[in-house]
Formats: C-alpha cells, sequence, structure tokens
C-alpha cells in the first residue's frame, strides 16, 4: 500500500514544488533522553551512534525544553508554541483543544507536498491523549507488544507494580525501539525508491521508564564506575519548596520504592546502571537509523535531528525524573546535521521552539507568522553565531505556575498564584559560577539587577494562559 502513495506524492511534488522544498526531514525523537552523552563530554556514556551524528552536525551545548515533561515538550515540539501560551500543562489534554486551527510542523510539509509519517512516539498518545491525525499522511504507527517483553514485565512486578529497571537475557528484537527503527529503515527505503520528499518523525521510548535494557547493555557498564550523587543530595539552600518534586512517577508508579526520595543507595544505582545501559540501547537504534539514510544515498538532501524531549533527574538535588525548571529537567540534546553545513558545537542558546521555524528554513518553507522562535539555521553556518539572548520554559506547581528565564550566566524562576498572579517566590541561580544550582541567589543583593532583568523578560511575555478545563480527548492511553 505505501509504495502507490509514495509514487503518487512525488509526482504532486515534482509538478508543484521547487528543487528546495525536496530537502527531506528525519527527527529523531528520544523519551527521556538527557544529555548524558559521549559527544555532550560525558565519559562515562557508551553512544558511538548518536556521537556520530553530532561529529556529521551541529551540536547545541545549551538547548532547553519549554517545560520537562513529555506531552507539553512535544506540543511545543510540533505547534512551535510555549505551554504558557497554549494553556496546556498536563499529559492528558490533547493540543487542539486549546489551538483547533493550529498548523502543525508535519501539516506545514504536508500542504506542500511531503509525505509525512511518524514511527514510534511523536505526540503523546497515552495518559487519554491521542496523537493528530491531521498532519499525517499515514496512520502512525507503533510497536506491537512483544511477548517476550511481556513475560519481563511480569516477573519483574514487585508489590503489584511494574519494577523501575531489569536487565532481561533477551534479544533486542524483543524491544519496541528496535522495532521501531526496522519500520523507519522500511519506510526510508520506500521513500528512496520512489524519489518523494519526506518529514519521517522516529520516536523511540527508551531511556523512560521502566529502564529494561537487554542485559548486554547493562554488562557494558560497570555500576561501581557510574556517577553517583550524594543520597543526602537537597534542593539548592535557600530554594523555595515548590522548584522541587515528590519524584512520584518513580516513587508512585514502581514498587519496592520508598514513598518519596532519599533513596537507599543500592537502588539509586541500579537506577543510574539502568538509564546508562537504555540510553546505549537506543543509541544503537538510532545508529540502525542513520545507517539506512546512508545505505539508500539519501544524506546529502535529509535534514537529520536528534532531539530529546527534556531532561532527568538522577538523584542531583535529591530528586528524580524530571518535572523541575533545574537545569537537569529542561537542559535537552539537540544535533541538527543539514546537507552543505559544515560540523560544529554551538554554544549559543536554542529553544524547542526554534525547531519549526529552524526545519522550515532549512526546507525552504516560510514558517507561520506569530511563532515565539528563532531560526538556529545561522548557528549551522556559523557555530559561533547566536539569535536570542534568553529562553523561557516554565513548570506548574499546583495553585502556582513557575516561569523561568535562561539566559548564558543565569536563571531567573518566578513562583505566581494562578488565582491572582501575586509572586510566591523567586529563584536565581549563577549558572556560570554556580552550574550545580546549589544556591539560590535572589536575595542576595549583588544579584538585584539580574533579578530585575529576569521579571522585566518575563513581564513582557504577557500573563501565561491557563489550563485549558476541557475533558481530554479520548484515545490511546
Amino acid at each position: 500500500m505505501l509504495k502507490p502513495l509514495l509514487l503518487a506524492a512525488a509526482a504532486a511534488v515534482g509538478a508543484a514544488a521547487e528543487p528546495a522544498a525536496r530537502t527531506n526531514v528525519l527527527l529523531i525523537c528520544v523519551d527521556d533522553l538527557k544529555p548524558a552523552l559521549g559527544c555532550y563530554g560525558d565519559p562515562h556514556a557508551r553512544t558511538p551512534q548518536i556521537d556520530r551524528l553530532a561529529a556529521q552536525g551541529t551540536l547545541f551545548r545549551h538547548a532547553y525544553v519549554q517545560q520537562a515533561v513529555c506531552a507539553p515538550s512535544r506540543n511545543t515540539l510540533f505547534t512551535g508554541l510555549r505551554p504558557d501560551q497554549l494553556g496546556i500543562y498536563d499529559l492528558a489534554t490533547f493540543f487542539r483543544l486549546a489551538k483547533p486551527d493550529c498548523q502543525t510542523l508535519p501539516q506545514r510539509f504536508q500542504a506542500r507536498g511531503w509525505h509525512t509519517a511518524c514511527v514510534g512516539k511523536g505526540f503523546h498518545p497515552y495518559h487519554g491523549n491521542s496523537d493528530d491525525p491531521a498532519g499525517w499522511s499515514v496512520k502512525p504507527w507503533y510497536p506491537p507488544r512483544r511477548p517476550g517483553m511481556e513475560e519481563v514485565r511480569k516477573q519483574a512486578g514487585i508489590e503489584g507494580k511494574p519494577a523501575a529497571w531489569a536487565a532481561p537475557d533477551i534479544a533486542d528484537e524483543e524491544m519496541g525501539d528496535y522495532q521501531i527503527a526496522s519500520e523507519a529503515g522500511r519506510l526510508l527505503g520506500g521513500y528512496a525508491e520512489a524519489g518523494t520528499p519526506f518529514f519521517l518523525v522516529v520516536g523511540f521510548l527508551k531511556p523512560h521508564l521502566p529502564f529494561i535494557a537487554p542485559k548486554r547493555w547493562w554488562d557494558a557498564y560497570d555500576p561501581a564506575t557510574l556517577p553517583m550523587e550524594p543520597v543526602d543530595a537537597a534542593l539548592p539552600a535557600g530554594a523555595p519548596a515548590c522548584a522541587g518534586t515528590d519524584s512520584g512517577e518513580l516513587t508512585k508508579g514502581y514498587g519496592g520504592m520508598p514513598a518519596r526520595p532519599p533513596l537507599p543507595a543500592a537502588t539509586a544505582r541500579s537506577l543510574v546502571h539502568g538509564y546508562y545501559a537504555c540510553t546505549s540501547f537506543v543509541d544503537a537504534q538510532v545508529g540502525r537509523v542513520l545507517d539506512e539514510i546512508d545505505r539508500h544515498r539519501l544524506r546529502e538532501r535529509t535534514v537529520v535531528v536528534l532531539w530529546g524531549d527534556h531532561g532527568w533527574h538522577l538523584g542531583d538535588h535529591g530528586l528524580w525524573c524530571k518535572h523541575t525548571n533545574f537545569e537537569q529537567a529542561a537542559r535537552n540534546p539537540l544535533i541538527i546535521s543539514a546537507p552543505g553545513r559544515r560540523p560544529g558545537v554551538a554554544d549559543g542558546l536554542a529553544a524547542t521552539t526554534d525547531l519549526y521555524p529552524t526545519l522550515c528554513a532549512l526546507a525552504g518553507l516560510d514558517a507561520p507568522a506569530g511563532l515565539p522562535g528563532r531560526s538556529l539555521v545561522p548557528l549551522l553556518d556559523d557555530a559561533a553565531a547566536s539569535v536570542q539572548d534568553a529562553v523561557v520554559h516554565v513548570y506548574p506547581r499546583g495553585p502556582v505556575l513557575g516561569r523561568a528565564v535562561r539566559t548564558a550566566a543565569w536563571r531567573y524562576v518566578e513562583w505566581r498564584r494562578w488565582e491572582d498572579g501575586a509572586v510566591q517566590a523567586r529563584e536565581l541561580y549563577d549558572l556560570a559560577g554556580d552550574p550545580r544550582e546549589t544556591r539560590n541567589l535572589a536575595d542576595d543583593p549583588a544579584w538585584a539587577a539580574a533579578c530585575a532583568d529576569g521579571a522585566r523578560r518575563l513581564a513582557a511575555l504577557g500573563d501565561p494562559v491557563p489550563q485549558v478545563k476541557a475533558a481530554a480527548r479520548p484515545g490511546k492511553g
């Protein structure tokens, strides 16, 4: 069925589109992937395939998501709008309830004749949310359940809940991400044969919890050598309680966990081990997709992007998972390899909002008016360039919303009540002198000018849009 569709798309584009529009896009999204990668300077990570992509493209050292949780971050990727512009901060709410007429990034390409497809997790089709069929030329593809994995989950369960990690002695083929890479390869072969311009999203599921990867990936690491935070790690000195998280995704969702951190040292070590093992496993699947791009000689006309949907706490500040405004949660890996651009490492700030205009520019398309992002193409041409001096990200915490401004030197956060907009707490971190964010300087007179600058920048954004109250669209959970 796919080949006739591809041939028809190729004919339509060949008749109507300019040569620049023939630039393909391969957008690789990785769930919960922080910059714990060799190419980002992590000496422990074994990630040769992502490192290979970084050597071929531009690595953005300071890239940030607009909210450190899956669905809002992915909404931003595909709409180009921040959560505080959409009014969606949760997992369950379908983005079109807020912006029914929004033209998503894949829709923009599809309207100009590209074949658009999603393999694996693009949008967040869980927790009652769903994918967005309007943007895809074919129905999104998800890996079928594998019998071997079902047995692993059954055996690994603790206290009626799934285990947070497992190292089953199974083949890579039993894992969903292996199947995702295989299906992506099949599509790429079809595109190459038909000569069809494509916008392909490949969404890998690991290293998201549970940390299950075939045993050989666990065996690639000596857990005694992996970096460990102190068991008694705590929030920064002077930080408000709302800055942290109860790490409930881990402690409430998986068996054998305390009600809240701190975690036993052995448990923490197993989680860190599992995160690195899953990262290496998914790295290998990224490599399989890159091999298909090369095998079908698509590299010279394909933009390849690797994007993590947010960072992850591995015990720093006594926290686990994401769900904060701290650097470890908001910073994500971003690599762009574009035809005709030289490799480099960019220090300029980048945001997920920037990807919509960037990919449009690389493909010869105009971006919709009014998007907050900036094209990163100048940084692809000159890694020393910069297109913005600050990025914005948010995290809600019950009755308050924390909105943050991250510049090259500091991060400023205001926690305001939804009810009346009153400031309940402030944070200011010197990221140049204190990159681990150990001390909140918001009340330090020496940092009053930075706080005033941060407050001014947030005020210029206008009021955040409250959470959309409509019920979530039914969909696959």
